[in-house]
This record gives C-alpha cells, sequence and structure tokens, in this order.
C-alpha cells in the first residue's frame, strides 16, 4: 500500500499558471491532482492516455474537437486515449482537478523522479 498527502505529493508544471501533483501511481493508474490559476490555458492536445477527472473547485470550460464543455464543481468528465481536448478556469479563483491516467503519464512520472 502507499499512502500520499497532498501535501508530500511531488509538484510540477509544463504549461505557465497550472500545477500538477502526482498523488498515487500504479503500474496501470495515475491519481494526479491539478491547480489551475485563474489565467490558466491547456492547449488543445491529445494523448494515448485515457483522462478520468472530477471538477473539485471552481469551473472549467473544456476545449473539445466538437466545441466547448462547462464543467462546474462536483461534475465528472472522461477523455478518451487520442481525444483532444484543452481547457481554461472559467471561475475567478481559478480551479482544482483530480484527474486518473491509464496507462500512467510516463512523460509526468520521469519529471517527478
Amino acid at each position: 500500500m502507499i499512502i500520499v498527502t497532498r501535501e508530500d505529493a511531488k509538484g510540477f508544471s509544463t504549461i505557465p499558471n497550472v500545477n500538477n501533483k502526482i498523488l498515487v501511481s500504479g503500474e496501470k493508474q495515475m491519481f494526479m491532482l491539478i491547480d489551475l490559476a485563474p489565467t490558466a490555458v491547456i492547449p488543445l492536445h491529445g494523448h494515448m492516455n485515457e483522462q478520468i477527472g472530477v471538477c473539485l473547485k471552481g469551473t472549467v470550460e473544456f476545449q473539445t474537437e466538437n466545441g466547448p464543455v462547462v464543467v462546474e464543481e462536483n461534475t465528472a468528465y472522461v477523455f478518451m486515449s487520442e481525444e483532444k481536448h484543452g481547457c481554461r478556469p472559467l471561475s475567478a479563483g481559478g480551479a482544482t482537478l483530480l484527474e486518473s491516467f491509464s496507462p500512467p503519464r510516463a512523460d509526468y512520472l520521469a519529471i517527478v523522479k
């Protein structure tokens, strides 16, 4: 068993105003906490990992190939493998997302080694 507190999780940023923390990672999935500052913008992108999340705080507008989708607190979502997506917070205080990636994001794990 692995136990990690939010405070002890390793943080990193690959996009300005986006702070990531890998809470835990197993062989087949990874759990990440993402804090978006009010000015954060994650550009449209895709990856081989399935991505499931829930908005814990704030409101986020996801950009998809089918247009924008607004996600509010306590709302869950999923992006399938290679599905294009990006996002920006709509709330003045930014937003916090809890996300799971399967398989784990090797690129992110390499950053926090």
